[in-house]
Order: structure tokens, then sequence, then C-alpha cells
């Protein structure tokens, strides 16, 4: 019997509370922990939008204040209550939301300077302007970055969970050498060789890296959960991710 299985199966309730769905429920509500839940989904999520204001703004100081700019307003004003109820995917709002955000900011013509309130997230637009270099060509819509780097940043988010359940576990070296193998269709000598460095035979490393995919993927759609109104869009979020990263 699989003895990781019962412990792993019900996620914190740090994680239960950031869901989408609820954060939604509690904004239209009037609940005061809305915004709060919402901003932690922002913490995890804002370097996606962050790209696609990068896209659409050249400046890049310019473009934090924006990004900066549009999380306090989103915090701040309550969005959510006036959010309709089929929204569905955080993603889609959040950047339809900034798209209503940026046309209004140029409606205004900068009549007042950005910058000067308290910042409510701690982004850290100084790694992010070091990811963003590393970007692919201007080929890209910033729509199409955005989506990329969205998908991107929740199979990060995935695979950190996964490092770190494994690190509480004590097994962060055998996560380390079976993580090539979360994606599968690797060759049968490949466990041959991962064996010989846990000093386990090929078959037991086998069965450790079907157990670590199968945890990669509960994670996944645990993950996948937090980000949408309802369970029912988690099959067609998974497909979309992958077309995403295509």
């Amino acid at each position: 019997m699989d003895s990781g299985k019962h412990q792993h199966q019900q996620p914190p309730q740090s994680f239960a509370t950031t869901q989408w769905s609820i954060v939604l429920k509690a904004g239209h509500a009037n609940r005061p922990d809305a915004n709060s839940a919402l901003a932690t989904l922002c913490q995890s999520y804002w370097y996606p939008l962050y790209t696609y204001v990068r896209r659409r703004v050249k400046d890049a100081s310019e473009a934090q204040d924006l990004t900066q700019e549009f999380f306090a307003r989103l915090i701040e004003k309550n969005v959510l209550a006036h959010a309709s109820p089929d929204i569905g995917r955080f993603r889609s709002f959040l950047l339809t939301s900034m798209k209503n955000f940026l046309a209004n900011e140029r409606n205004k013509a900068h009549a007042q300077k950005r910058g000067g309130r308290s910042a409510l997230l701690s982004l850290d637009f100084d790694s992010g302007d070091s990811r963003y270099d590393l970007e692919p060509g201007h080929d890209l819509t910033p729509e199409r970055l955005f989506e990329r780097n969205w998908a991107m940043t929740l199979l990060d988010l995935v695979l950190t969970r996964l490092r770190d359940e494994s690190a509480e576990e004590g097994k962060s070296a055998q996560f380390e050498l079976l993580r090539p193998f979360i994606g599968g269709n690797r060759p049968e000598s490949s466990y041959a060789l991962v064996a010989g460095e846990l000093n386990v035979s090929p078959g037991a490393a086998k069965v450790a890296a079907h157990r670590l995919r199968r945890r990669y993927r509960d994670l996944l759609r645990q993950e996948l959960a937090r980000t949408v109104a309802d369970p029912a869009d988690i099959d067609d979020e998974i497909s979309w991710l992958f077309q995403a990263i295509a």
C-alpha cells in the first residue's frame, strides 16, 4: 500500500480558502475575507499580467506603476461585488479587468501621477524584469504571452508544492532524481540509472516515479481548482494549459 497516499488527500486550509470560486462567493456576499483571499491569488499570478502590461507599455517603470495600481484598485474597490457570477476563470477575469483598467487610464490622460499610494502586494519587479528579458521575441501578442506565462506560472506552482512535500518527507534527493520522469515517456533503461543513485532496484525506482507523477497530477488538478469557479471546468483547463505552452 502507498503509505503516502492518505496523508496527501486533503490540501492545506490555506489552499482551500484561496479558491477562485470561494473568492467569488465571498465577494458577492461582501464578506471581509474576500479581499484577503483575492490578494493571495493575485500574489501567485501577478507575473503573467505584468508581462501583458509590458507588451502594451514600452516603459518598464510605467508598466510597474500600472501593474501595482491595478492590483491596489482591484483589492480596494471591491470589484468582485460587481463581477458577473458566470465569470468562470480567474485568468479571464484578471485579463479583462486589466484591459478595462488600461483603457480607463488612457482616457484619463494621466491627469494624476501614479505610484503614490502604498503597495498592497509585494511584487518582485526586479525578478520579474529579469524573467521578462528572457521572454520570446515580440512575435507573441500581449494576450498570447499572458496565456503562456499563466500556464508556466501554474506549472511552477505545482512543481514547487511537490518539491516542498518531498522535502517535508525527507525525500529531496529522490525528488531531484525523479523530477525528469514527471512528464513520462522515459525509456526503461533510465530507471536503472536512477536506481543506482537511489540504491534501490529498477522496479522500485519505476514505482517511485509513478507515485511522483500521480501526485503531480493530483496537485495540478488542485491548483487548477483554485482558478475556476466550477470544478467541472478543470478538464477543459488542462487541455487549455498544454495548448498554451505548446
